[in-house]
């Protein structure tokens, strides 16, 4: 069955005991090696099943469900993850967790990071839409060196229906992560007719810069290169007729982001 509660609790759970609590298996989609996208230098990428956002612009949709990933061991991944250890490290890499929504299962992904960073070695990056941001205990934050945050709209009506929830909790957990002083990474996917008003990308600028925490914007231009796997799905791709932003566009929104001093790229 999917896990669930599409509502995110109402507190982080912070005590020891709660994050000592691990469970030795995940469900895991998939995992690969990457370079640029997901954190500094080469990384190691395991793609966790499940999300409780349903993007109208999802390139990867097989992911939604969490019974679409497999079962697998803690041991298991970090193994893999140390097959790649010294290329890794001499790229100036690390491991990411991504999804899906990796704190759709905070436990398997809190020792996950644990054992990466101390196991490893590794720099650790989540790629996260904050909405579950409550799930994540101040232990999996300590074992985080970078945080890959997806806002995905300023405009709350539109994030509702981009994704099917409500904006605040994101914009909660980015405020808990600078207070926390914890590195950032805003994503923002920059869809023509949709996200790309003038006041909505300023209102995502404005308020990344009122962080203090933001190292990087990374503007990524919408596509339409999940659409087959819709498809093997049996479902339409929401947005088969949107089209991609243009480079003026995708220059457009750096500059607004540029112009509340922040470095977009």
């Amino acid at each position: 069955m999917d896990a669930a509660p599409l509502r995110p609790p109402s507190g982080a759970v912070t005590t020891a005991a709660a994050a000592t609590r691990r469970p030795a298996n995940g469900s895991l989609h998939s995992w690969d090696l990457s370079t640029g996208v997901d954190g500094p230098g080469t990384r190691f990428v395991a793609f966790l099943a499940g999300c409780p956002l349903r993007c109208l612009y999802c390139h990867n949709p097989d992911t939604m469900r969490m019974r679409a990933g497999r079962r697998t061991s803690a041991d298991t991944l970090v193994a893999e993850a140390a097959k790649y250890r010294t290329f890794i490290a001499a790229s100036g890499g690390g491991a990411t967790l991504s999804g899906g929504e990796p704190l759709l299962q905070p436990v398997f992904a809190g020792e996950l990071l644990h054992r990466f960073k101390h196991e490893l070695g590794f720099h650790t990056a989540l790629d996260t839409s904050g909405f579950l941001g409550a799930r994540a205990t101040d232990a999996l934050l300590a074992d985080t060196d970078l945080v890959l945050l997806d806002i995905k709209s300023w405009n709350r009506e539109l994030y509702r229906r981009l994704t099917g929830q409500d904006l605040a909790p994101t914009l909660d957990f980015a405020r808990r992560l600078a207070d926390r002083g914890t590195t950032v990474r805003v994503r923002f996917v920059l869809v023509p007719g949709l996200t790309d008003a003038p006041e909505n990308v300023a209102g995502v600028a404005a308020f990344a810069a009122s962080l203090g925490n933001v190292e990087q914007v990374d503007i990524l231009p919408f596509h339409r290169l999940g659409a087959a796997k819709w498809e093997a799905l049996g479902k339409r791709f929401p947005l088969r007729h949107t089209p991609v932003p243009t480079e003026a566009e995708t220059t457009a929104a750096r500059a607004v982001f540029a112009g509340h001093g922040l470095r977009a790229v």
